[in-house]
């Protein structure tokens, strides 16, 4: 790696543990409906405002000990979780999509995800709006693709036509997650794909084109592992609920980085 190559890397790291910083403050705010901008950020335990010097991702909370400055009650664990997740999200967008424009489109898109997985596990819920936006992120960076002849999205390429890519995918997402819902509903009586998931299928579609599949089996095999493992541990058994968009982040991000490799990997193991 030369040396502009690690500035510029370095440079995505910190820009995603400062988007991290900014995360937290969504994932809190934003289902109780809250304004992002004001106030500033407090202390949850004593409403103490948090100083500039004190709000320094990951760095501010090692200082501190993890502990407010103010009330000394514990800092949890999640805020520098999330920062360094954004800057390693960051960083991996950089050095796999080329630290262009493409690369900028690939960590606001995991960014995005990042944010809605800790929504998810807290509220068992998908925002729409937030789901929205990633959307609208999405088919943007289609239609300038497809313009200008630039390859940003769909990410994982191979598209003579990145909008037609794009919408294929969005529509493959959502329809084949709709179809499983809807046999899912009909076959159990009860809801077990939540639309929620569905629209996020759709959304990430608009990135991966067809690849939104892959993610989906992703998301469904390590959902299925932890699923299994919840239900041996729960009293309700089966009917133990879990939230599945954090899987299905988490299928969309490894789909994006590796899937023509892991695709190419399977045909060539199929193919002998």
């Amino acid at each position: 790696m030369t040396t502009e190559l690690a500035l510029v890397a370095i440079a995505f790291f910190v820009f995603g543990l400062l988007l991290g910083s900014f995360g937290n403050v969504v994932i809190w705010r934003f289902p109780r409906g809250e304004s992002l901008s004001s106030p500033g950020s407090r202390c949850p335990a004593c409403d103490a405002p948090v100083r500039w010097y004190d709000n320094i991702p990951v760095v501010s909370w090692l200082l501190l000990r993890a502990r407010c400055r103010s009330c000394g009650e514990p800092i949890a664990t999640r805020y520098p979780a999330v920062e360094l997740l954004s800057g390693l999200l960051w960083l991996a967008a950089g050095l796999t999509f080329g630290l262009g424009g493409q690369a900028v489109i690939a960590g606001f898109f995991f960014w995005t995800l990042l944010i809605l997985t800790f929504i998810d596990l807290d509220t068992m819920r998908l925002p729409n709006p937030i789901v929205g936006a990633l959307a609208l992120l999405g088919f943007a960076g289609a239609t300038v693709s497809q313009v200008t002849s630039v390859d940003w999205v769909p990410l994982t390429g191979g598209d003579a036509s990145p909008l037609l890519g794009a919408v294929f995918g969005a529509l493959l997402g959502a329809g084949i997650s709709g179809g499983i819902a809807a046999l899912y509903a009909g076959v159990r009586g009860r809801s077990g794909f939540g639309m929620g998931d569905v629209k996020l299928l759709g959304a990430m579609g608009f990135f991966l084109g067809p690849y939104v599949l892959l993610s989906l089996f992703i998301g469904s095999l390590f959902g299925a592992v932890v699923g299994i493992v919840t239900a041996a541990r729960s009293e309700n058994g089966l009917a133990t609920k879990i939230p599945f968009g954090p899987f299905l982040a988490l299928g969309g991000i490894l789909a994006a980085l590796v899937g023509p490799e892991i695709v190419r990997m399977y045909l060539a193991l199929v193919t002998g």
